[in-house]
């Protein structure tokens, strides 16, 4: 297996890898016309998430979402195969903060923050781009992979310039770790809780969605100000961000309150452009317990404030 695996990094990613932009969406195009004209790949998962979010638009925007959504992912897939080889000059070149002074006000305050995003338009190049447009320490929050070899190589190209990457497994002796030094750590907030009794429910796109809760529970335990990121897409292949502030004074927010704000600051860009949110995860596979009640405020209860 480690042979093979060898075989595709080396045979197959690092050529494509080194493209120039012009040719990547070239494969890109291709790849367009394969996913959504030939295969259909994940079509039903992709068209349904979109019905069920857009229930008002007409069965023609849905598709058009649809299809605009396969040309951002096909992008998506050839930039991230990029980042493999991209130097630190291009990912300047195509990776922009317009409000650095946002969050670098809170370095100047000697305060770390914590900044919530979700799967919109290109989180990988962001991630390979951060850590040199703002004052903090970046930490990038994954989930490791079930094949140790890439990985290891996704670790090494996203923390290449700077990122400091950490497992979900390890995210409290992290913070516990990093209390005397300024950090920006980044959550999505978008993915599909393992265990839908032990999340937050809220509406989002118009259906009853499990939220996880990392962002309001570590904001309350450890003080830190919360932050909205938002990706914008300038043009194809550049890409800018902004910072939004949320709250600097997290234990004084209701229960419920960081979450819903910054998942709903997610959705209204979202409805804005869907075409560039990621739609081919299976997002609601889990249904609302039905003994859920947001009134017990029971993650709340699993914080400790210090």
């Amino acid at each position: 297996m480690i042979v093979l695996n060898i075989l595709l990094y080396y045979l197959v990613i690092i050529p494509i890898s080194l493209l120039p932009f012009p040719l990547l969406y070239g494969l890109s195009n291709f790849l367009f016309v394969l996913f959504y004209y030939v295969f259909g790949y994940r079509k039903k998962v992709i068209l349904g998430n979109i019905q069920r979010s857009f229930p008002d638009k007409t069965a023609n925007e849905h598709e058009e979402i649809c299809k605009k959504f396969y040309r951002h992912f096909c992008d998506l897939i050839v930039e991230s195969l990029k980042t493999f080889t991209i130097s630190r000059r291009q990912v300047a070149k195509r990776v922009v903060c317009k409000n650095p002074e946002v969050i670098n006000k809170y370095y100047d305050q000697k305060r770390s923050v914590i900044i919530a995003g979700g799967h919109y338009n290109n989180w990988e190049i962001f991630a390979v781009g951060v850590n040199d447009l703002i004052k903090h320490q970046m930490i990038g929050i994954y989930k490791p992979l079930s094949n140790l070899y890439f990985d290891k190589k996704m670790r090494a190209t996203r923390s290449k310039y700077g990122l400091y990457m950490i497992s979900t497994k390890i995210v409290k002796q992290v913070f516990d770790e990093e209390a005397n030094n300024l950090t920006a750590t980044l959550f999505a907030i978008d993915q599909s809780p393992s265990n839908p009794d032990n999340c937050y429910w809220m509406k989002f796109l118009n259906q009853d969605t499990g939220i996880l809760f990392g962002v309001e529970k570590y904001a309350k335990e450890y003080n830190q100000p919360v932050i909205y990121g938002r990706i914008n897409k300038e043009k194809r292949g550049y890409y800018s961000f902004e910072f939004y502030d949320v709250t600097d004074a997290p234990r004084e927010t209701a229960y419920g309150e960081i979450t819903e704000t910054v998942n709903k600051m997610l959705e209204n860009d979202i409805n804005a452009l869907p075409q560039y949110w990621l739609w081919s995860h299976r997002r609601w596979k889990h249904k609302q317990p039905a003994n859920w009640n947001k009134a017990d405020k029971k993650l709340e209860n699993k914080i400790t404030t210090k």
